[in-house]
């Protein structure tokens, strides 16, 4: 019991089998034996090269984070590198190395981000539940949660104040769609006119109170008890039979939006 291994030359091979380290009862057996990613991958192949190293399966790894209650994809990254179930779910060796958590932003941001894809990818899912009876279709709830934004906030301006915006070739591409959002903003004010003289058409949007400068689309948010932040709200309609969610959507944090986007769900 009081052994103790002397420091000495490192074993040069090993023999090591990773389906024989998994436990036979473990949940991520269980899901593996249910799961079909084949039309996933079909779905997203075209985003991807034919050259190069092959891609790491990043769907799999989510469920990991998602059905163990990782909530973030570094700490998810860390728990894959030392856990060997999480490993041998993902398909990956004992020697394989894990993808940097900027991997899933980048997907997101870049490769996905002009595509409809992982919409797609989601809508065939629910298209699953529903077969399989998952879905009641006859109550549903509604849920806004509160995404905080990633920004400095110091870097503000008041919403009511003029703002010298750099260049669009110069600015980030979250400032860009800031200004393409204001320009339509303005186009439509300027198309439904104002026929009747009365002025309310350009007084129908109000300024916000604050303007972040690096993420001008996150909403500044005040409640009782909480420091102001910047932030956006994520929207799901759940069926309540097994809760599963049916729908969702990213949307500016705004009571107004909420009510709006549950009105225009697909129910």
């Amino acid at each position: 019991m009081m052994g103790r291994r002397e420091d000495g030359q490192g074993q040069f091979f090993y023999s090591f089998d990773l389906d024989k380290v998994v436990p036979p009862d473990h949940l991520v057996r269980q899901i593996d034996g249910l799961l079909d990613l084949s039309w996933v991958h079909k779905e997203l192949a075209p985003y991807y090269s034919h050259t190069g190293r092959p891609s790491i399966d990043l769907i799999r790894m989510l469920l990991v984070g998602y059905v163990f209650a990782l909530r973030s994809e570094r700490r998810l990254c860390a728990e894959v590198q030392v856990d060997l179930a999480y490993r041998w779910f993902c398909k990956l060796g004992i020697e394989d190395r894990i993808p940097d958590h900027s991997v899933f932003s980048r997907a997101r941001h870049k490769r996905f981000r002009e595509s409809d894809a992982l919409r797609r990818v989601f809508e065939g899912v629910v298209a699953m539940c529903i077969t399989t009876g998952l879905v009641g279709g006859e109550a549903f709830s509604i849920d806004a949660s509160l995404i905080k934004a990633d920004v400095d906030k110091k870097k503000r301006m008041p919403g009511d104040q003029p703002i010298a915006w750099p260049k669009l070739e110069e600015a980030s591409h979250a400032v860009r769609e800031y200004l393409a959002a204001l320009d339509t903003a303005r186009g439509d004010e300027d198309g439904s006119g104002d026929a009747g003289g009365s002025g309310k058409g350009r007084d129908r949007h109000k300024p916000p109170k604050e303007v972040s400068l690096t993420d001008p689309q996150a909403t500044w948010v005040a409640r009782p008890g909480l420091d102001p932040f910047f932030a956006y709200d994520a929207n799901y309609l759940i069926d309540n039979k097994a809760g599963i969610i049916i729908d969702a959507v990213g949307t500016r944090a705004n009571r107004t939006v909420e009510i709006a986007t549950t009105q225009s769900g697909p129910c």
